[in-house]
């Protein structure tokens, strides 16, 4: 069984506002978008400035970088997260985070009421 608080970080990194679910084509059962753009598409940071949050989580607050460099130590990811984000920023790819936990949390509960009334 998945302890509730690892079940909040990953709700937090990829159930939130802006994030996105891109279907595969039906016909060649592929994603449009490259791996590591696909990667920065579904995924987001939160917390990041706050040492406490990275602690405790192992670093999983930088979901990002994570997600692009999975065999890079957690401690790494405050120095890459800054080359990550002004890559997206030279490419025009959206790069998303929360300042604080609570805000990632909000954006969730958000996300939660928009599919919630989706038809």
């Amino acid at each position: 069984m998945i302890p509730t608080f690892t079940l909040l970080i990953f709700q937090l990194a990829h159930t939130v506002e802006h994030t996105t679910f891109p279907k595969a084509n039906i016909e060649s059962n592929k994603i449009e978008n490259e791996w590591a753009i696909h990667q920065v598409n579904t995924t987001a940071n939160f917390a990041t400035h706050n040492r406490l949050v990275s602690w405790l989580v192992g670093g999983l607050n930088f979901q990002i970088e994570h997600h692009l460099f999975p065999k890079i130590s957690h401690v790494h990811y405050p120095a890459v997260s800054k080359i990550v984000r002004q890559a997206c920023a030279d490419h025009g790819i959206q790069y998303i985070e929360f300042r604080r936990v609570h805000t990632a949390i909000a954006s969730h509960v958000t996300y939660l009421k928009h599919l919630g009334r989706a038809s």
